[in-house]
């Protein structure tokens, strides 16, 4: 993005410097590349009004004389119908001449078209083809679908070590999902070794752009001290902005952190209200916890009918403390009617998944009878 930001303001003042006229005469006269720039200040508004329809003419002119940024400019509006009707086939075929002639956004566009089948059959070989030539131009975009495509063996075999060397490659010229992918084959060593602190800087340079799934998880980092000094404000800070974008694990986390009072001053009202939040979204450890809280009344009104309610939800995902917790309920007929049979059910399913507490009243029942 910022590098984008950058091209369009070097470009403004490029063109602040420039006579208009002279380059809408060279224009009038066939000179293509002056056709190309116009079409473009008329695109992004610079210096002259934005008019996408007059962005579209001036393309035009000079991508049938063959410049090849028009061809894929005039491609751009074709795919997105900014300026004309959408047009998938006219799309693909600027797209196509201009990625004939090298350019490499036009390269990368072409190879998306073929991956995702859009005007196309799907063809990996031949989207593979494209991405290829596209990023050893540096072209980021591309060089996160050549690593996407050697991780999951689209068009080329499974190969972790070619796919981590694209990753890294798209990563450093700024791509925001090819930052995630790389923290994320950093922390589970695959193709790479395995390196905490690089997980964790590529994590934050990918939280830094808002991505939420990588703010929980460098509020994780900085909670677990996994690649970075164990820092809970930061952790707090890193849970809230993720699960202020909604994100159930972060607002789970954030309601444990008001839980405990770590990074925050311990508030249970605060920390019942994030548990509730991510427990509405289907978190069933956010939907166990919140359930302890109503057992036990704290930062909610003690409730053994709304603790059965929400352990059940979490013990239907599995969740082995949440289907202990529902068992004991039962068991003792507080919020659910006394039931032996359920209990024992709940019981079993937990000492299924080895949670140890629930053998000790498992086999008490069993003794019992």
């Amino acid at each position: 993005m910022h590098a984008a930001l950058s091209t369009i303001a070097a470009l403004a003042l490029i063109l602040a410097q420039v006579d208009v006229a002279e380059i809408r005469s060279q224009a009038e006269q066939g000179d293509a590349v002056a056709q190309s720039r116009l079409g473009s200040m008329y695109s992004m508004g610079l210096a002259v009004p934005r008019d996408d329809h007059e962005a579209v003419r001036w393309f035009r002119l000079a991508a049938e004389q063959g410049e090849v940024g028009a061809q894929f400019y005039l491609a751009e509006k074709y795919d997105t119908g900014v300026g004309v009707p959408a047009d998938n086939a006219q799309a693909l075929k600027w797209f196509r001449r201009s990625a004939e002639q090298g350019h490499p956004r036009a390269q990368a566009a072409l190879g998306d078209k073929y991956r995702r089948g859009d005007g196309v059959r799907v063809d990996d070989a031949e989207a593979l083809k494209w991405f290829r030539l596209a990023a050893e131009q540096g072209q980021s975009a591309a060089q996160f679908h050549l690593g996407t495509a050697y991780a999951e063996g689209r068009g080329v075999p499974v190969d972790d070590v070619e796919a981590a060397r694209w990753f890294q490659l798209a990563a450093k010229r700024g791509h925001a999902e090819a930052c995630f992918k790389l923290a994320n084959i950093y922390q589970q060593g695959i193709g790479v070794e395995a390196d905490e602190v690089e997980a964790a800087r590529w994590f934050a340079v990918s939280a830094q752009r808002g991505r939420a799934e990588a703010q929980f998880h460098l509020g994780n980092m900085y909670a677990d001290g996994r690649g970075v000094p164990v820092d809970d404000a930061q952790a707090v800070k890193w849970f809230r902005r993720a699960a202020d974008q909604g994100y159930a694990g972060a607002q789970t986390s954030l309601g444990y952190m008001y839980d405990l009072g770590r990074g925050v001053p311990e508030d249970d009202a605060e920390a019942a209200r994030w548990y509730r939040r991510a427990a509405e979204q289907g978190d069933a450890e956010a939907q166990l916890n919140l359930g302890s809280m109503y057992a036990e009344g704290s930062g909610v009104p003690a409730s053994d009918a709304e603790a059965a309610k929400w352990f059940l939800r979490a013990a239907d995902q599995g969740e082995a403390g949440a289907q202990y917790r529902l068992a004991d309920l039962y068991d003792t007929g507080r919020g659910v009617p006394e039931n032996p049979a359920e209990a024992a059910l709940w019981y079993g399913r937990a000492a299924e998944q080895e949670y140890a507490p629930a053998y000790l009243n498992l086999g008490i029942m069993y003794d019992i009878g």
